[in-house]
C-alpha cells in the first residue's frame, strides 16, 4: 500500500467511516501481501477510534490472532483481554488467550481461561457444546504436557461424554490410561461405546495395546487419513526439479525430531559418523524441540547438512527438501511426537522410506519402503505392511561410543537387595499390559525373594502397581522403582540386574540394546506385530537365540528356571560378554554399509521405474473389523490361525456388504471359496 493511500485510510479510520467488514477485508489483504505491521496498526487504530462500537471485540480478536502469529505474546494477550472485557460471551477469545498464556509459560492461567468456558456454558446449544469441547480438549492437552495424567484423563473423559466422536480426544484419553496402567484400557461408559474408543487409538498406542498387525495397519491408515492430502497441484513436488540423473552419490535426507538426547539420537549417532561420503551425501532435517545437548551437537558435526525445519511450515519445509535435490528421504519419526508427516505428503523426494522411529507400517500413500530384518518381518508377514520390505542383517543401529558414567553404583546405592535375584525392565510404563504384569508376578512367585526393578514413574503409578502385586499375592516391596537419571548414569546401573524381562506386545527396542551392551541378558518372546518382534531381533543378533522364547508360557518357565539357577544366569552373562563385541548387533560398520546398499537398491528401482506403490486396498474394512475385537480379553497371539480368523470375518461381512478383492487376505480365491461355501449351504437348505 502506498504512503498516500495508507494516510487516506488512517484519516478514514479517525473519521470512523470504515465499517468492520471493510476493515477485515483491508487488513486481510495487507496480511496476504506481508504488510503485517500495517495490518496490526489498522486494527489498533480502528479499535481506538471505535471504542464504543459493539463489534470492537472482533477487531481486538483479529489483532490478537495476528500478534500471536508474530510471537508478540504480550500484545496478543492485551488484545484478547480487551475483547473479553467488551464481550464476555465471545468464547473463542478465551480459547486463544489460553493458548497465549500457555506459550508465555503460565499453564495454570491457561487452564483457568478454559475452565471459565466450561463453567459459563451451562446452556445446551450447538455453539456452546463446540466451545466446551474445545475447552476440555485444551485443558486435557496442557495437563498431559505437564504430566498431570490423572487430571488429564478425567478432563478428556468429560470431553468425550459431550461428544464421543472425537478420535483425537479418545487418543489422548487412552494414552493417559496406558500411562497410568489402568486395566482394562478400553472401558466404555454410558454414551461412549467400545468402538468410539477403539477408533481413537494412536498408531503408536496400537502396538502397545494389542499384538494384532491388522489392527495396527488399519489404525495407521485411519490416522493418516486425518492428516489430510496436499491440495491438487502441490503433490509430487520433486517433479518440479530437473529430471534425475544417476547421481555421483545419493542425497539422503533423514527427517526426525529426535536427533538429540533421545532414544533415537542415542541409536543413530555413530551411524552418521560412519556414512561413506563417497556413496551418500547426508542431510539431517531436524523438527524437534529447541535444545542444545551433546548428542545433537555430535550429530550436527557428523552430517554434511543440518537443516532445522521446526519453524518452517509444511510446504516451506517440503520446498527446502526439493531445492536440496534429495533422492531418498528417511522418515525417522513415523507417527511419533513432533513428526512432520504432512511435509512428506508433498512428496519432496522420489523415494520415501519408513525406518527406525515407528514400529509398524505407515499405511500412507507416500511411504514406499520400510526397512526391517528377517526376524521382524518374515516373508509371510509382509501382507501386514503397505510398504515394500527391504531388510538389514539387523534392523536397529546402536552407538558403541555411548557415554557411560565412570562411577558404578552398588545395589545398596540403587535401593536393591544385595543377595536377591534382580529382574529388571526399563521399558516405558505405557508398554505394560495386564497380561505381562500377571506373568511377572508368576515369575516372582516362582523365584522366592527375587525382586522386580522397574523404571520409575509417578507416585500414583507406583501405588497402582504395588496394589496390583498385592492382589496377586506378591509383597509390594518386591517391586522397586528406579529413579530417572541422565543416560550415562542410567547405563552405569544396568549391570546391577541379573536378567531383563521384556514386555509384550510392545517390547524393548533401545532399552534392549542398552541392556545387552551393558552385559545384562534379555529374555523375550515374539508375536506377529513389528513392535513385538524387535527385541527378538536384537537378542538373536547379539548371538543369544536361546533367550528368545517360543511363547508366553515358555517365557515364564525360562525366567523362573534362570532365576532359580545362579550358575545358569552366570553362564548367560559370560556368553554375552564373549559374543557382544563381535556380534551382528554391534557391528556398526557392516550395518552402515548394508544400509547404504539398500539405498542404492531403492535408487535402482527408481531408475528402472519400479518404485512400489503402497497398497491401501480395504484398510478401512480391516480397521473396522479389528476394532470390533476385545483385545484385552484374549491376546491375539493365542489365535493359531490368525489369518483364517480374519478371513472368516471378511466372509461374514461379504454376505451382506460385498468386500472387493485385495492382495492380503481377501483374494479372488478366498472370495470364491467363501461364496461357494455360502451358496452351498443355501442349496442344501
Amino acid at each position: 500500500m502506498s504512503g498516500v493511500s495508507f494516510e487516506s485510510l488512517v484519516a478514514r479510520l479517525a473519521e470512523q467511516t470504515v465499517p468492520i467488514t471493510e476493515l477485515i477485508d483491508i487488513a486481510g489483504k495487507m496480511q496476504a501481501r506481508g504488510e503485517l505491521d500495517q495490518a496490526a496498526l489498522v486494527y489498533k487504530l480502528w479499535s481506538k477510534f471505535n471504542s464504543s462500537d459493539p463489534l470492537v471485540y472482533v477487531a481486538d480478536f483479529n489483532l490478537g490472532t495476528l500478534l500471536s502469529a508474530r510471537n508478540d505474546l504480550a500484545g496478543a494477550k492485551a488484545a484478547y483481554d480487551h475483547a473479553i472485557s467488551v464481550n464476555p460471551d465471545f468464547y473463542p477469545a478465551y480459547i486463544n488467550l489460553g493458548n497465549v498464556l500457555e506459550r508465555m509459560g503460565d499453564a495454570n492461567a491457561a487452564v483457568s481461561q478454559w475452565n471459565t468456558i466450561t463453567q459459563r456454558l451451562a446452556i445446551i446449544s450447538g455453539p456452546a457444546v463446540e466451545h466446551k469441547k474445545t475447552a476440555f480438549k485444551q485443558i486435557g492437552r496442557v495437563l498431559e504436557t505437564n504430566l498431570q495424567h490423572v487430571a488429564a484423563e478425567a478432563t478428556l473423559r468429560q470431553g468425550l461424554s459431550l461428544d464421543p466422536n472425537q478420535p483425537d480426544v479418545a487418543q489422548h484419553f487412552l494414552s493417559q490410561r496406558m500411562i497410568l496402567n489402568k486395566w482394562p484400557v478400553v472401558e466404555p461408559w454410558e454414551g461412549v461405546t467400545r468402538m468410539d474408543l477403539m477408533k481413537g487409538f494412536s498408531p503408536l498406542s496400537t502396538g502397545a495395546y494389542s499384538d494384532d498387525p491388522l489392527f495396527q495397519l488399519g489404525g495407521a491408515w485411519a490416522y493418516n487419513r486425518n492428516i489430510g492430502d496436499p491440495k491438487p497441484g502441490s503433490e509430487y513436488m520433486w517433479l518440479q526439479q530437473e529430471p534425475r540423473k544417476a547421481p555421483r552419490r545419493l542425497r539422503v535426507g533423514y527427517v526426525s525430531s529426535d536427533l538429540r538426547e533421545h532414544a533415537i539420537g542415542f541409536l543413530m549417532s555413530e551411524l552418521f559418523e560412519l556414512h561413506d561420503r563417497n556413496r551418500v551425501e547426508v542431510f539431517a532435517y531436524y523438527c524437534g524441540i529447541k535444545t542444545e545437548d551433546p548428542t545433537k551437537k555430535r550429530i550436527q558435526a557428523a552430517v554434511e547438512h543440518w537443516v532445522d525445519i521446526s519453524d518452517m511450515d509444511d510446504i516451506t519445509a517440503a520446498n527446502r527438501m526439493v531445492a536440496d535435490g534429495i533422492d531418498i528421504l528417511i522418515d525417522v519419526n513415523g507417527y511419533t511426537r513432533d513428526a512432520r508427516t504432512k511435509v512428506l505428503s508433498y512428496r519432496p523426494a522420489p523415494i520415501i522410506v519408513n525406518w527406525l522411529g515407528f514400529p509398524g507400517s505407515m499405511a500412507s500413500p507416500y511411504h514406499q519402503y520400510i526397512i526391517a530384518d528377517e526376524w521382524i518381518i518374515p516373508k509371510d508377514y509382509e501382507l501386514y505392511y503397505t510398504e515394500k520390505v527391504y531388510r538389514l542383517p539387523c534392523y536397529q543401529p546402536t552407538d558403541r561410543k555411548r557415554v557411560i558414567a565412570p562411577e558404578r553404583p552398588s545395589r545398596t546405592d540403587a535401593g536393591l537387595p544385595e543377595d536377591a535375584v534382580v529382574f529388571c525392565c526399563f521399558n516405558g510404563g505405557h508398554k505394560l499390559r495386564k497380561l505381562t504384569f500377571d506373568r511377572w508376578m508368576r515369575i516372582l512367585e516362582g523365584v522366592p525373594d527375587s525382586v522386580l526393578w522397574l523404571l520409575g514413574s509417578s507416585d500414583i503409578v507406583h501405588q497402582t502397581l504395588k496394589e496390583a502385586a498385592a492382589q496377586r499375592g506378591i509383597a509390594p516391596e518386591r517391586i522397586i522403582f528406579a529413579a530417572k537419571l541422565a543416560n550415562p548414569k542410567h547405563l552405569a546401573r544396568y549391570p546391577l540386574a541379573d536378567l531383563f524381562l521384556d514386555t509384550f506386545p510392545y517390547g524393548a527396542h533401545t532399552t534392549a540394546s542398552d541392556a545387552l551392551w551393558m552385559g545384562v541378558p534379555v529374555l523375550t518372546f515374539s508375536g506377529r506385530g513389528f513392535a513385538s518382534r524387535v527385541c527378538g531381533s536384537l537378542v538373536n543378533a547379539v548371538g543369544m537365540p536361546e533367550l528368545v522364547c517360543e511363547d508366553p508360557e515358555d517365557y515364564v518357565k525360562k525366567a523362573i528356571a534362570l532365576g532359580n539357577d545362579r550358575a545358569a544366569l552366570k553362564k548367560c552373562r559370560d556368553k554375552l560378554a564373549r559374543v557382544r563385541d563381535t556380534s551382528v548387533l554391534f557391528d556398526m560398520n557392516a550395518h552402515t554399509r548394508s544400509l547404504e546398499g539398500l539405498y542404492h537398491q531403492m535408487w535402482q528401482d527408481f531408475e528402472r521405474g519400479v518404485v512400489p506403490q503402497p497398497d491401501l486396498a480395504n484398510l478401512d474394512v480391516y480397521h473396522e473389523m479389528s476394532c470390533e475385537e476385545d483385545h484385552e480379553a484374549q491376546e491375539m497371539l493365542a489365535k493359531d490361525d490368525f489369518n483364517g480368523f480374519y478371513q472368516a470375518k471378511l466372509a461374514a461381512r461379504h454376505k451382506f456388504r460385498p468386500v472387493p478383492e485385495d492382495k492380503r487376505l481377501w483374494t479372488a480365491k478366498a472370495i470364491k471359496a467363501a461364496e461357494q461355501k455360502y451358496m452351498g449351504k443355501r442349496r442344501q437348505g
